[in-house]
């Protein structure tokens, strides 16, 4: 994967909802209720905070977090102003994409307790949801060896996570995402294929979808399309071909997981036959070779895992790449935060002390 940026996004990237963070709306209650607690008695411990994860992973959301404790950090004041505390908070932290050890500290927070206990919650979260989605992609990436990784879990998903995640992928490796949003944080633009809803709007036939949808767009993207509609993918994508020519960059294979699909009708026995298997590759491969479509690229989806990668790729599979879906937010990579100094001293709860870490650096 591309080695970690050691420039860190600017917190206007974000768009946080600073109001609401600031008033704790995001947040677990008891932080809030902690918050407000220190601040009507006059209690301003100052606190080492410490947070780590147990995984063997990648530090994803750092920046954001970062974004979150400049931005709302702070209290009200006598007039009603939001007072900030950024500059009162002392923070060290590791860099986006670096790969983190279980237990590692990967940001400390030191400071006034009561000008940031109200953002645990929102935090951790960031730190938690963009580091699943570094490991995943990375999983994947590093399986594909060397081959595109298009990154298509948008429809698995709530459409709020998909700006913070396309950036994460991004950083892990993947070389196209589907979404601009996915795309925003550095100023990409979404890619994908014919789908099979246009095909459908015209009757179907993808032939007529695709040459349609090249006349559009050929001069903005590479044309990739789905040939699975008719379960012949073989024939599909031959037609295709020959109807786009040099206009046609690759087809993709999408194959439901409970079909056959009729290129393999006749050498069915020794292996499974449905959804996107091998031999349903070699078959449009060898098809596209021999009809003069060598520069005609493949590109396989529908519940490729990088277990599933690892083994296409260990066959030798002609894939030139990879749409990974719903397994790449799937799993966990959770974040804890203690406080294991209070006033210079050490003050954990049993099972935790200080791990300072010599990686991270001073946030300015």
């Amino acid at each position: 994967m591309p080695p970690p940026s050691r420039v860190r996004l600017e917190p206007e990237v974000f768009r946080l909802p600073v109001q609401r963070l600031r008033a704790g709306y995001y947040s677990d209650a008891y932080f809030v209720y902690s918050k407000q607690l220190l601040e009507e008695v006059g209690h301003h411990p100052r606190v080492l905070m410490q947070v780590f994860q147990r995984q063997r992973s990648l530090l994803g959301g750092i920046d954001e977090a970062i974004a979150i404790l400049k931005l709302a950090s702070g209290r009200l004041g006598a007039d009603g102003e939001w007072v900030s505390g950024w500059d009162q908070l002392e923070v060290h932290a590791l860099f986006e994409g670096e790969p983190i050890a279980p237990w590692e500290t990967v940001m400390t927070i030191e400071g006034d307790y009561s000008l940031f206990a109200h953002l645990e919650t929102v935090y951790l979260g960031s730190l938690a949801r963009r580091s699943l989605i570094m490991r995943n992609v990375e999983a994947v990436v590093r399986a594909a060896r060397g081959k595109p990784i298009l990154y298509f879990p948008a429809r698995h998903d709530h459409w709020l996570v998909q700006t913070g995640d396309g950036w994460a992928a991004h950083v892990a490796g993947a070389i196209g995402v589907s979404t601009d949003a996915q795309a925003s944080w550095w100023g990409g633009r979404g890619v994908g294929t014919v789908p099979h809803g246009l095909i459908a709007a015209f009757g179907g036939d993808t032939v007529r979808a695709a040459r349609a949808f090249a006349d559009r767009f050929h001069d903005e993207m590479n044309i990739t399309v789905l040939v699975d509609f008719e379960n012949d993918s073989v024939r599909t994508a031959l037609e295709v071909a020959r109807a786009l020519g040099p206009r046609l960059w690759g087809v993709r294979l999408d194959t439901s997981g409970q079909l056959v699909d009729r290129s393999l009708l006749d050498s069915m026995g020794d292996f499974d036959p449905r959804g996107v298997n091998p031999q349903l590759v070699e078959n449009v491969r060898s098809a596209l070779d021999g009809a003069g479509f060598p520069e005609v690229k493949i590109v396989v989806s529908g519940g490729f895992t990088a277990q599933r990668i690892e083994q296409f790729e260990a066959l030798g599979v002609p894939v030139d790449s990879y749409g990974v879906g719903s397994s790449l937010i799937r799993g966990e990579n959770d974040y804890t935060a203690d406080v294991v100094m209070v006033e210079g001293r050490p003050c954990a709860k049993v099972g935790r002390h200080h791990k300072p870490n010599p990686r991270l650096e001073r946030v300015l």
